[in-house]
């Protein structure tokens, strides 16, 4: 449930209100002036809630519940219960979102977590950085020479940002990241904990055990990226490390040198991407996948939660398993050991 210490509710909406900024239609026009004072699952609700339900299977979770208001598909209507203000779209779930970010702002978007304006005089600023007007940089907080952050951007306690390295506009840099051999772009957000520029694990067998090689490359993160808690992105070797716009990357995830990520990727908790692989735009990866080096997957590719990928992907192909192989090959192997565990006619335990 929602708790207003932590998040309170910034406005109240009407039903009316809700269909013009989300386009949904509001089945029943005499209810335009229902308030929504907050959002909940359906499976909860309550008095005030806006709630949503996708699709007629999930209807079910409305019984017995009440709510303010339903965003939900055509054909759920008729199992709402009377009294809620129905808006119809035909993609709830995005519209509960939209009126989800505009209700707790500060639940969409990190925010200064000591409430400081500006450079805080317990922050270690170099003189020789840039620091735009409205950025804030929080107490603990450590900025290197030739360093650059951008209006609106928030480096919050215990950051370091290394010298040279350029943060954009309105970002958010968690409490306890450090940002090194970077270029990063704007609206990007970076939660606790994560390492953004170390350098990537690159060895060469010597007389007396591993040699390091030089990892001379830089981290570029494009637009809109969003890096979880505690992730590490490593720096390039020769080239760059790029992660592209709109990609969202969960927590505890290994990016390692060179590796290049196209657009709006979701990739999921758990992944390790090896020196060098290369997803194009919208790939997904589920939790636990492991990559080998220089890999490629085509765009809009999908690969299921803790596969182990050896060769390339095709564009837009689902792949599962490990050794991972396309997603139908997969569960037509899965079927087949299982036929041949089935007990046969005629067979006894003992």
């Amino acid at each position: 449930m929602t708790d207003p210490v932590f998040f309170a509710p910034s406005r109240r909406f009407s039903a009316a209100e809700i269909a013009a900024l989300t386009g949904a239609e509001l089945f029943d026009a005499s209810q335009a002036d229902v308030i929504v004072t907050d959002i909940a699952s359906a499976s909860t609700g309550g008095d005030g809630m806006l709630v949503y339900v996708d699709g007629k299977r999930n209807a079910t979770l409305l019984e017995g519940r009440s709510a303010a208001a339903i965003l939900c598909t055509a054909d759920v209507v008729k199992q709402v219960p009377p009294g809620i203000a129905i808006l119809v779209t035909p993609k709830p779930q995005q519209a509960f979102a939209q009126i989800g970010r505009l209700l707790h702002p500060s639940a969409a978007s990190p925010q200064s977590l000591t409430g400081e304006t500006g450079v805080s005089k317990k922050a270690h600023v170099s003189k020789d950085s840039h620091i735009e007007a409205g950025a804030i940089i929080e107490a603990g907080a450590t900025v290197g020479p030739g360093a650059s952050i951008g209006s609106g951007t928030i480096i919050a306690p215990n950051a370091v940002i290394g010298s040279s390295t350029q943060i954009g506009r309105d970002c958010f840099i968690g409490p306890g990241v450090t940002v090194q051999y970077a270029l990063v772009g704007n609206r990007v957000i970076i939660h606790g904990g994560a390492q953004v520029g170390q350098d990537g694990f690159g060895f060469v067998g010597g007389a007396r055990g591993p040699e390091r090689i030089p990892q001379i490359g830089r981290v570029v993160i494009q637009d809109d990226v969003e890096i979880g808690a505690n992730t590490t992105v490593d720096r390039g070797a020769m080239s760059d490390t790029v992660i592209g716009e709109g990609t969202k990357i969960d927590n505890l995830v290994q990016i390692a040198h060179n590796v290049r990520i196209g657009r709006g990727c979701i990739i999921a908790g758990h992944c390790g991407l090896s020196g060098s692989v290369t997803l194009g735009d919208f790939v997904m990866l589920g939790g636990r996948v492991g990559i080998a080096d220089h890999i490629s997957i085509g765009s809009f590719a999908q690969v299921a939660a803790s596969a182990g990928l050896m060769h390339d992907i095709p564009q837009g192909e689902r792949w599962a398993g490990s050794p991972a192989r396309p997603m139908r090959d997969f569960f037509r192997e899965v079927a087949a050991i299982r036929g041949l565990t089935k007990p046969r006619k005629g067979d006894s335990n003992g």
